[in-house]
């Protein structure tokens, strides 16, 4: 049974007592928080609009996170109905386009000559980059919701069953399975596998991260993220879906109601952590760590030493809002919406600096590459911004 997590107008993530389950009910008694209205502020910024088009239907109806990954000078981009295209990064010219026939939930991985792509129907996908052309089609254990991760030479990707497989990318032969404990209840989604030479990250729904060999899936260290609390199964959900960000010899790995961790990748011990709950991820910048929490507050942490929790700035003005991972761009944080607003924060103080309206059916993955903003709408918009001061 899987729990979409802050789909709509309405928190499914913040009170118990009012958590959406997968059949949608809701108590007749339970009070509801909206949305926060938005805030009115002195623009600093200016958003030039550099290009922009539109993928497919985008991120679809359900929750999926289809990242573009950029190499090279081209941006690769998917939407759930199948579409993928290959565009000029500097104009947004389409240099070719596939259309699958699959709904496609995770993606875009790139390793080698090939992308690959998972699918709603437990499917894995490559495609040559330089044409869109079908290479191989493979079974994966289950949905694959995160982007799969590929070397050139290994592919790992983690299905929404708890397993992380290992998979040779060119022929797309299954090499290894590692499987995590699946809890009860879970929220929709995982968090993408990450390679670092000969080793794999992932986290799992349990509330674990690991490191497993590339070449064969044999554990190297298991840390524990988060750790179930409360009475109900709905209260000790856990679970680790938000992104990992590498930094130097440490991950920073975000977990729902558990803690924003710090992680020593070659020993997997904990050297910094903080108690907050996220789907989305955490970033960094200015010596500092973002994260968006459960709520949408955005949130700066001081980047110090180990057992070091500072508080630099909390904005609390997108409350409810759906609001996406944080990200570090220039000298500003930006933050997507649910009603697909672009914000920009200042990395200094949290203070709103720009703001610009990019999809209508929301805003869940930004970008930041070479000075350059890459905003992909829920509904396919997909917009590239230089930023100016005023």
């Amino acid at each position: 049974m899987k729990l979409i997590p802050t789909l709509l107008k309405f928190s499914l993530l913040i009170l118990m007592s009012v958590v959406l389950s997968a059949c949608g009910i809701l108590g007749n008694d339970d009070e509801i928080d909206l949305p926060a209205e938005l805030v009115n502020f002195d623009e600093e910024v200016n958003f030039q609009r550099l290009w922009s088009t539109n993928i497919g239907d985008g991120q679809g109806e359900k929750y999926n996170r289809l990242q573009p990954i950029i190499e090279a000078g081209v941006i690769y981009v998917a939407a759930n109905d199948g579409t993928v295209q290959a565009l000029n990064l500097e104009d947004g010219r389409r240099i070719w386009e596939s259309r699958l026939a699959y709904f496609i939930s995770g993606g875009v991985g790139i390793g080698g000559d090939y992308l690959f792509l998972g699918t709603e129907d437990a499917s894995l996908i490559a495609l040559d980059k330089t044409t869109g052309e079908t290479v191989w089609i493979r079974d994966a254990s289950s949905e694959v919701l995160s982007v799969p991760a590929s070397d050139g030479t290994y592919l790992i990707a983690q299905s929404n069953d708890g397993r992380l497989t290992g998979y040779d990318a060119i022929t797309g032969d299954e090499l290894w399975i590692y499987e995590s404990t699946v809890p009860a209840l879970s929220l929709r989604g995982t968090s993408s596998p990450v390679i670092l030479a000969d080793f794999v990250l992932a986290g799992f729904e349990n509330g674990d991260l690991v490191s497993v060999a590339i070449d064969n899936g044999t554990l190297n260290w298991n840390s524990r993220v988060a750790v179930p609390t409360g009475r109900s199964e709905i209260e000790r959900i856990i679970d680790v879906d938000g992104d990992l960000f590498i930094d130097g010899g440490t991950v920073l790995v975000p977990s729902y109601q558990g803690f924003l961790s710090m992680v020593d990748i070659a020993t997997g011990q904990t050297v910094w952590r903080v108690e907050e709950s996220s789907i989305t991820g955490a970033s960094i910048g200015f010596g500092n760590i973002y994260i968006s929490d459960e709520r949408g507050h955005v949130k700066a942490y001081r980047r110090a030493g180990q057992g070091q929790d500072e508080s630099v700035w909390v904005n609390e003005q997108l409350d409810l809002r759906e609001i996406s991972k944080p990200v570090s761009f220039n000298n500003y944080i930006a933050v997507g919406d649910f009603e697909g607003y672009l914000h920009l924060l200042s990395q200094v103080d949290g203070r709103f600096v720009g703001r610009i309206r990019v999809d209508s059916d929301g805003l869940r993955i930004i970008q930041g590459q070479g000075g350059i903003l890459y905003a992909y709408g829920n509904g396919g918009n997909l917009v590239a911004y230089q930023i100016e001061t005023e």
